[in-house]
C-alpha cells in the first residue's frame, strides 16, 4: 500500500481537497429551504410535472441543464447564464441545450413566493430530480444550500465535458477529474434512456462503426442523418430508441445488442471494464442502476458547490445581481 512518507505536500493536498468536500456536504441538507421558503420544492415540482406532461422529451432537457452545470466550475448555476463567452455558447451546448424558460417560469415563481433565497443552482438539482420521477424513475432526497456563481466559461465548458466521441479511458478520466468513480460513470450515463442526440454527434459512428451498431438501426438512423457533413446536422433520434421517454434500464439492454447511438455509449459495452457494469444493469428492471444512479446523482450534485455567502443567489437565472 503506497504511504505518504515521501509524498507530504501530495498527501495534504488529497487530505485538503477531501475535508473541503466534507465541509461542503455539511452545509448542504435536505431541508435548507424549510424555514426561508417552505413551498420551493412543490413549486419546482409542479412546474416540471406541467412541463414534461406538455413535452416530454423536456425531462431529459431540464436532467442534462444539471450535469452540463456541475461539469464545468461546478453546480453554480453558470450554465444558465446569457453571454458570447458563456457555457450556452459551448460547442457541446450551442443549439442544443434546452429547457432554459422552463427555469425562468421556476424561478419567478419562486420570486414571487420567496424573493431572493432559493438560488438558481438549486432550481436545476432538484428539477432534474423531479424530472427523473415523472418519467418513471428513481427519486432521491437533494441536498440544497448551493450559491449561484457569477461568471460562465465557454473554454471550460469546451474542455470539462466529455465529448460524444470519447472512449473509455476519457470517459472515465473525465469523471474522474471530477471527484466521480468509474461505477458513477456508467450509472449516471444511463441518464441517456431518455432524451436526444443531434444526427452531428453520431455520424461518425454510423458510417464507420459497422461492427459494432446494429444494422438494422443503422438503415433507420441513415434516413434521418446523411453522411454529408452540415446535411442534416441537427436532425435529432432516440438516445434509447425502446423506450424513449421512460427512465427504465433499457439504455443498457440496447448496449448489449450493439444499439448504443453515441461512440461514448456502446464504449460502455465493447469488450472493456465496463461490460460486466452494464450487463448487470441490462438483467431484470435494473434495480440495481436505479439505486447506483440515485447515489451518483447526490455525488454529483455536490461538486464544486458554492455555500455559506459566497457567490449569490441570483434574481435572474439569466444573469448576475
Amino acid at each position: 500500500m503506497a504511504t505518504c512518507k515521501h509524498t507530504l505536500d501530495s498527501c495534504a493536498i488529497v487530505a485538503l481537497i477531501f475535508l473541503s468536500a466534507a465541509l461542503v456536504s455539511a452545509q448542504l441538507s435536505t431541508d435548507f429551504y424549510d424555514e426561508t421558503c417552505p413551498d420551493a420544492l412543490d413549486i419546482i415540482e409542479d412546474a416540471v410535472r406541467a412541463a414534461v406532461s406538455k413535452e416530454s422529451r423536456m425531462g431529459a432537457s431540464l436532467l442534462r441543464l444539471h450535469f452540463h452545470d456541475c461539469f464545468v466550475d461546478g453546480c453554480d448555476g453558470s450554465v444558465l447564464l446569457d453571454g458570447a463567452t458563456g457555457e450556452k455558447n459551448a460547442v457541446p451546448n450551442k443549439s442544443s441545450l434546452r429547457g432554459f424558460e422552463v427555469v425562468d417560469a421556476i424561478k419567478t415563481q419562486l420570486e414571487d413566493s420567496c424573493a431572493k433565497v432559493v438560488s438558481c443552482a438549486d432550481i436545476l438539482a432538484v428539477a432534474a430530480r423531479d424530472s427523473v420521477v415523472a418519467l418513471g424513475g428513481p427519486t432521491w432526497d437533494v441536498e440544497l444550500g448551493r450559491r449561484d456563481g457569477s461568471t460562465s466559461s465557454q473554454d471550460a465548458a469546451n474542455t470539462d465535458l466529455p465529448a460524444p466521441t470519447s472512449d473509455l479511458g476519457a470517459l472515465t478520466k473525465a469523471f474522474s477529474d471530477k471527484g466521480l468513480t468509474a461505477k458513477d460513470m456508467v450509472a449516471l450515463s444511463g441518464a441517456h434512456t431518455i432524451g436526444q442526440a443531434r444526427c452531428v454527434n453520431f455520424r461518425g459512428r454510423l458510417y464507420s462503426e459497422n461492427a459494432t451498431l446494429d444494422s438494422t438501426l443503422a438503415t433507420s438512423l441513415k434516413a434521418k442523418c446523411p453522411s454529408t457533413d452540415g446535411n442534416g446536422d441537427d436532425s435529432t433520434s432516440p438516445l434509447d430508441p425502446s423506450t424513449s421517454y421512460v427512465f427504465d434500464n433499457f439504455y443498457y439492454k440496447n448496449l448489449l445488442r450493439n444499439k448504443g447511438l453515441l461512440h461514448s455509449d456502446q464504449q460502455l459495452f465493447n469488450g472493456g471494464s465496463a461490460d460486466a457494469q452494464t450487463t448487470g444493469y441490462a438483467s431484470g428492471m435494473g434495480a440495481g442502476f436505479f439505486d447506483d444512479f440515485r447515489v451518483a446523482m447526490v455525488k454529483m450534485g455536490g461538486i464544486g458547490v458554492v455555500t455559506g455567502t459566497s457567490g449569490q443567489v441570483r434574481v435572474n437565472c439569466r444573469k448576475a445581481n
